[in-house]
C-alpha cells in the first residue's frame, strides 16, 4: 500500500483490495504457496473487487486444492442483501453487539433521538441502497438543522469529553463546524481532503482530549481506534443498518475513566427510509428516547411494541393485554396505512402490510412477499406473472424462495435489491409520480364493486397509489381480518360491558363515610 510494495514471497502479506488489483500486483502471488487467506471487514466480501481476488485464489467454487478462507466482522451483514454465501460456507461464531455490552466486551451506551424534521422524501438513492450523498447534504445541511444539531449537544452532552460527529460531505462537516464554534466550542474537522500531517495532529490532540468536539464524513466508521470517545453524534441520515452500527461502534470501545458513550441520534422524515436508532433496537422509528440505556431498550420494545395497534383492553381471564384497532367497515381497514409504516420507513417501495407476518410488494411482472414463520425466521418470496400463452388456471407461477434473514430489515433490503432488478422502481417505488395522480376508473370501478360503497366514489377522491395499495390489500385477505377484527372487536366489548356491570355491582356493596343520597320522592 502507498509507498509499500510486497515481494509476494512473504510469510505473511498484509494490503488491500485496491492495492492488490492495482497494475496487476496480485500476479506476484501464486496462489500454490498459501494457506489462508484472511478477510477484515468481510461483509464488503460478496463485492465484485473481493470477488475477483478470491476467484484469483481459486476461491469462487469449492476447491480443496485452495487455501483456507476466513473472514471476520463486526457488522456481518449487507444493506443491498447480497447473500454472503457467495462466498462465504459457514458462519461458526458470532456475538451480537448488544450482547457484547452486556457482558461489559463493550462500554455501555446511552441514547438520545432529536427530530431534526428534516425532509428525505425527495432524496433520491445511490447505487449501493444508501442516499444519493449530493441531494442529502442539499436536505440536511441548513442553517436550521445545523442550529438544532449544536444545541442538541450543548442541552444534552456539553459535559462531555470527546464527541465525534459523523457528517454527509465535506460542506456539510464545515459548515456544522462553523455552527460548533458560533457557540464558543473548540470544534475541529477532518475530511478526506485534510494532509496526512494534519491529520495526525488534530487525531493525537483529540485521543489527548485537547478539544471536545471532532467531525468528520466517512473516515472513520471502518478501522479507527479511538477508545476515549464517549459522545457520538449522528448527524448524518442513513438507510443502512452496517452504516448506522459502524458509526454507532466509534463509540463503543472500553477506555480508562470512561462510564459510557452517549449517541445522539439527529431524526429525519421517516418516511423516506432512514434507519434510526430505535429500529437498530427493533422499536417504532418514532420511538424518542432520551438518555435512554440499552438495558432500557428491552423493556421499551415491550412496552410499546411495533406496530401497535391504537387500542387496547385487559383479558379478563388473565392479564395479557389484547391490542386492537377500531375498524368502522373494510374500507378502513384498507384505508388505514399506519401497519406501512414501519416497513415504510425501511424501504422507498410501496409495501403493504398485510398482517404482522405478512408483507406484500406487488408489480405488474407479479410480488416480492416477505412472510414470517413461527421461529421469528424471514423469508422472501418471489411469485411471477406467467405469459398471457401459458396454460394455467392462476395467472402466477410458483412461489421461489430468494433470501431469509433473521430481521425484518434485512429481508426488505434483500428484497428491495431483487426487485430493482426484475421490476424496476417505476412500478414499485413509492415516490413515483404515477402514484400521485388520480386513480383510474378501472381501479375506481374494482373498489366500487369489492367495497360495496353507498356514496360516489370518484378518482379526484384517492390516487392511483393509494387505489394501488388498497386492491392489494383486498386481494390478500383485507375483508377477512375486517371479519376477525369484528368479531374480536365484539367479544372485547361485550367482556367490558360485563366487566362494567360487575364493578357497578361492587360500588353497590362498598360503605362509604359521608351523608347518603335521598331516594328521589
Amino acid at each position: 500500500m502507498s509507498n509499500s510494495h510486497a515481494t509476494g514471497t512473504a510469510d505473511i502479506t498484509i494490503a488491500s483490495i485496491r492495492s492488490l488489483l492495482s497494475k496487476g500486483r496480485i500476479e506476484k502471488f501464486d496462489p500454490a504457496r498459501f494457506k489462508l487467506v484472511l478477510v477484515d471487514e468481510a461483509h464488503h466480501i460478496v463485492a465484485p473487487t473481493y470477488l475477483e481476488v478470491l476467484e484469483y485464489f481459486g476461491l469462487d467454487k469449492p476447491n480443496n486444492e485452495a487455501p483456507a478462507l476466513v473472514g471476520v466482522s463486526a457488522t456481518f451483514s449487507r444493506f443491498d442483501g447480497l447473500q454472503l454465501g457467495t462466498a462465504i460456507d459457514h458462519i461458526v461464531y458470532h456475538k451480537d453487539y448488544v450482547d457484547m455490552i452486556g457482558e461489559n466486551w463493550l462500554a455501555h451506551a446511552i441514547f438520545t433521538t432529536v427530530q431534526s424534521h428534516v425532509d428525505l422524501s425527495n432524496v433520491k438513492n445511490a447505487p449501493n441502497g444508501d442516499f444519493q450523498t449530493k441531494q442529502l447534504s442539499a436536505a440536511v445541511n441548513t442553517e436550521k438543522t445545523n442550529e438544532i444539531t449544536v444545541k442538541a449537544w450543548l442541552s444534552r452532552a456539553q459535559e462531555r469529553k470527546s464527541t465525534l460527529v459523523f457528517c454527509v460531505d465535506i460542506e456539510h462537516v464545515r459548515c456544522l463546524t462553523e455552527k460548533f464554534r458560533s457557540y464558543g466550542i473548540d470544534a475541529r474537522y477532518i475530511t478526506s481532503q485534510t494532509s496526512k500531517e494534519i491529520r495526525t495532529q488534530e487525531l493525537d490532540a483529540f485521543r489527548s482530549q485537547k478539544y471536545p468536539v471532532l467531525l468528520n464524513c466517512g473516515l472513520f466508521t471502518e478501522g479507527t481506534d479511538i477508545p476515549n470517545i464517549d459522545c457520538v453524534v449522528l448527524a448524518r441520515p442513513t438507510r443502512s443498518r452496517n452504516l448506522l452500527v459502524q458509526m454507532i461502534g466509534r463509540g463503543l470501545r472500553l477506555h480508562p475513566g470512561k462510564q459510557d458513550c452517549h449517541i445522539i441520534d439527529m431524526v429525519a422524515a421517516l418516511q423516506a427510509g432512514v434507519v434510526t436508532t430505535p429500529t437498530l433496537f427493533g422499536l417504532h422509528p418514532n420511538e424518542g428516547l432520551d438518555k435512554t440505556s440499552v438495558d432500557d431498550f428491552e423493556k421499551l420494545a415491550t412496552k410499546s411494541g411495533i406496530g401497535r395497534p391504537k387500542g387496547s383492553a385487559p383479558d379478563p381471564k388473565g392479564d395479557v393485554v389484547v391490542d386492537f384497532t377500531d375498524y368502522d367497515s373494510v374500507h378502513d381497514l384498507i384505508q388505514d396505512i399506519s401497519g406501512e409504516r414501519h416497513i415504510r420507513s425501511m424501504s422507498k417501495n410501496a409495501w403493504i402490510k398485510i398482517n404482522d407476518d405478512r408483507y406484500i410488494l406487488e408489480a405488474p411482472q407479479g410480488r416480492l412477499v416477505i412472510t414470517r414463520d413461527d421461529s421469528d425466521l424471514y423469508s422472501v418470496l418471489q411469485i411471477m406473472a406467467l405469459p398471457s400463452s401459458a396454460k394455467s388456471k392462476s395467472p402466477y407461477g410458483r412461489s421461489k424462495e430468494v433470501a431469509s434473514s433473521l430481521t425484518l430489515t434485512e429481508a426488505v433490503h434483500a428484497a428491495d435489491t431483487l426487485a430493482s432488478r426484475i421490476f424496476g422502481p417505476i412500478f414499485v417505488a413509492l415516490w413515483q409520480p404515477w402514484r400521485k395522480r388520480p386513480a383510474s376508473l378501472g381501479q375506481v370501478a374494482f373498489l366500487k364493486k369489492s367495497l360495496g360503497f353507498d356514496g360516489e366514489l370518484l378518482s379526484e377522491h384517492i390516487t392511483k397509489g393509494q387505489a394501488a395499495d388498497m386492491i392489494t390489500k383486498l386481494k390478500h385477505g383485507a375483508k377477512g381480518q375486517f371479519k376477525d377484527i369484528l368479531l374480536m372487536k365484539r367479544r372485547i366489548d361485550r367482556d367490558r360491558v360485563r366487566e362494567e356491570k360487575l364493578e357497578e355491582l361492587r360500588n353497590r356493596e362498598e360503605v362509604k363515610v359521608g351523608q347518603l343520597n335521598s331516594l328521589p320522592g
